[in-house]
């Protein structure tokens, strides 16, 4: 029997990858060792900084640009994580904020320029309503996880010592993403972040209604969440490219049973039942071709936004574990 080739996995416990994590389902031909790190937002930084593990959960924003500077690994088209954008932006009551146009000239709180939320939600700010992003000024209060990235110049600074949280409060912001993106969460990812109350109201307080209608026009399904692996890797075993294929796609298969029986009834699972109303059946839509609108959308808004230094084919940001 054919030795299996160990691998340094990271990737979070969703409930449509845990049966992975725990063995249950296996990956062909792999020896995995996986690694827990909490939040898995510290693996990403970790990932892109030190290429520390063979297979990783990466914010696919984080990856276009880690990509884009050269990192040794490649995504595929795995995808553990979605959702829309049009909610989470939220606005300070007195900030004068009426349409999206009017948050040019403002300044808005979101945790660190690159974070995948913020993207996307500037992406259907700038394609959607006609922002002029560079009007408005993105106050950061953490690093970003690619040390390589130059930020544009209306990107900020938060003063030492202060939260994105408290600059809100005070009303030194006009609006700011909410939960973690943002203003909904104080200290450093790799020290511990607590949770803080953000009782502001919503830019589009329709936007599962846009979400929809976006969707259905479009075809675009934000992604987070996605596998990357070394490059060494799959230079020496290509196979492994479908071999995790095959083990996210079963997981999830399985899921996807669980959810369609009514036993699937955790938080994120009612998510993603409310999101089968917009995106059919599959919530989690894995493979190339399914999500090349979509990646290519990312590619492009990561470019147009001053995140990346050139444009980048989706061959090249992405292996077909399927041709493989």
């Amino acid at each position: 029997m054919t030795k299996k080739v160990p691998l340094k996995i990271a990737i979070a416990g969703h409930p449509h990858t845990v049966a992975i994590r725990d063995g249950s389902i296996p990956i062909e031909g792999v020896e995995p060792e996986f690694v827990n790190v909490q939040p898995q937002i510290g693996a990403f930084r970790r990932m892109v900084r030190d290429v520390e593990f063979d297979v990783c959960e990466l914010a696919p924003t984080t990856y276009i640009i880690a990509r884009a500077y050269g990192a040794p690994f490649v995504g595929l088209p795995i995808f553990v994580v979605r959702r829309f954008h049009h909610g989470g932006l939220l606005i300070r009551p007195d900030a004068g904020i009426k349409t999206p146009k009017d948050l040019e000239g403002k300044k808005v709180g979101v945790r660190a320029y690159s974070v995948t939320t913020g993207v996307w939600t500037r992406q259907v700010l700038i394609d959607e309503f006609g922002v002029d992003s560079s009007k408005v000024t993105w106050v950061v209060d953490d690093e970003e996880h690619v040390t390589q990235l130059k930020l544009p110049s209306n990107v900020i600074h938060a003063p030492e010592g202060t939260s994105l949280a408290e600059m809100m409060a005070k009303g030194e912001l006009s609006a700011g993403f909410a939960a973690a993106a943002g203003i909904g969460r104080t200290g450093a990812p790799t020290g511990g972040w607590k949770e803080v109350e953000a009782d502001y109201p919503d830019l589009l307080p329709n936007a599962t209604e846009l979400e929809a209608d976006y969707y259905a026009r479009t075809g675009v399904y934000p992604m987070h969440g996605t596998i990357v692996v070394k490059d060494s890797v799959l230079a020496e075993h290509p196979w492994i490219a479908k071999s995790l294929f095959d083990a996210f796609a079963q997981a999830k298969k399985e899921w996807l049973a669980r959810l369609d029986a009514g036993t699937a009834t955790t938080a994120g699972d009612k998510k993603y039942l409310e999101l089968r109303k917009i995106v059919g059946h599959d919530p989690l839509p894995y493979g190339l071709e399914e999500n090349r609108k979509t990646i290519e959308t990312l590619e492009a808004t990561a470019f147009k936004q001053g995140l990346t230094p050139r444009r980048m084919s989706t061959s090249e940001l992405f292996v077909d574990p399927l041709a493989q």
